[in-house]
């Protein structure tokens, strides 16, 4: 509350713009109401996705394992990720309503980098439980014990907060007199910097540093340890080991592919200006596809979870 309080102070001294306008899919606007539809399928999809995994998670005595508790943890991330977008988008697409309040917009930043940033954190830590899953069966329980995993979370959220609120409180402290036209469908950091009156390009920098930092610090730690991962692998003497470990990994690298596919295609480059379309084409798989296959790709397929689904349905029925 603290850190909005003092946003909202220095926007009343150098912001003369009260809202902005998300111009959306203007190309398409006239498919709201399809568009809408579709959208909406996927939005509660996804959203339905996650939260049986969460769910069953913490249902099922054996799920409760570091590898289960990351992967709720981070269907968690995901529904509260979609939840700071979609039903915007949803809302211009049936509505047409386009104007979103400063803080608002702000607020909306905020959470998008937020919960991305401690989405791609907790990547980096799912790659290290399975790399000690796989690399040092004997120390698995001994090193991925309870304590270890609740501080592995911990630091994804302490580690994301103060590397986006500072980026944002930065960008609250621009001077927005001119365009207040947001060239995407949610209040994305880049367009909203070259909206500013002032001089956006230190800010500008911070934005394509941090989020640099984010994704190639996750993504370093991930390459690290899926490279062991996959000597390891080869090293097994049996194929049917072989073909189990890589089958442990392959959910996760299906995810690792749509993540930082979209994300790197997007922010890390200095100029943010150029091919605004491809960006929202991009920024749909991160918000929308990512989100609705991670529960598929992730645990829904996994056959320990199929039966711990069953059996918690079976029991809904019985009480029932």
């Amino acid at each position: 509350m603290l850190l909005w309080k003092e946003m909202s102070m220095e926007m009343g001294n150098v912001t003369t713009v009260q809202e902005f306008i998300l111009v959306g899919f203007p190309a398409i606007q006239h498919l709201g109401k399809i568009l809408f539809l579709v959208h909406v399928l996927a939005y509660l999809a996804s959203t339905i996705g996650n939260a049986v995994i969460v769910t069953i998670t913490c249902a099922d005595s054996r799920l409760h394992t570091p590898m289960y508790f990351f992967l709720s943890t981070f269907s968690f991330v995901e529904c509260c990720f979609i939840n700071a977008v979609i039903p915007k988008l949803l809302i211009i697409f049936l509505l047409g309503r386009q104007t979103i309040s400063f803080l608002a917009c702000l607020i909306q930043a905020f959470l998008f980098f937020f919960l991305g940033a401690a989405g791609f954190f907790l990547i980096a830590v799912m790659s290290l439980d399975r790399y000690v899953a796989i690399c040092k069966p004997l120390h698995y329980t001994t090193i991925m014990n309870l304590k270890t995993c609740f501080l592995l979370i911990t630091a994804c959220f302490t580690l994301a907060f103060p590397l986006i609120s500072g980026l944002v409180v930065k960008v609250s402290q621009l001077s927005f007199c001119g365009p207040h036209v947001i060239p995407h469908f949610f209040c994305d950091v880049g367009p909203l910097i070259h909206l500013s009156c002032s001089d956006p390009r230190s800010v500008d920098m911070l934005a394509f540093v941090l989020i640099s930092f984010i994704l190639l610090t996750s993504f370093l730690i991930t390459l690290i340890a899926y490279s062991n991962i996959i000597v390891t692998i080869l090293r097994l003497p049996s194929a049917r080991e072989r073909q189990k470990a890589f089958s442990t990994c392959s959910s996760h690298l299906m995810v690792l592919s749509l993540m930082y596919g979209s994300c790197v295609f997007i922010y890390v480059k200095p100029k943010q200006t150029n091919r605004l379309d491809s960006n929202k084409e991009a920024a749909l798989v991160n918000t929308v596809v990512s989100p609705l296959l991670n529960p598929v790709i992730c645990t829904l397929r996994n056959k320990q979870v199929h039966q711990a689904l069953r059996e918690t349905m079976c029991r809904m029925k019985i009480s029932r």
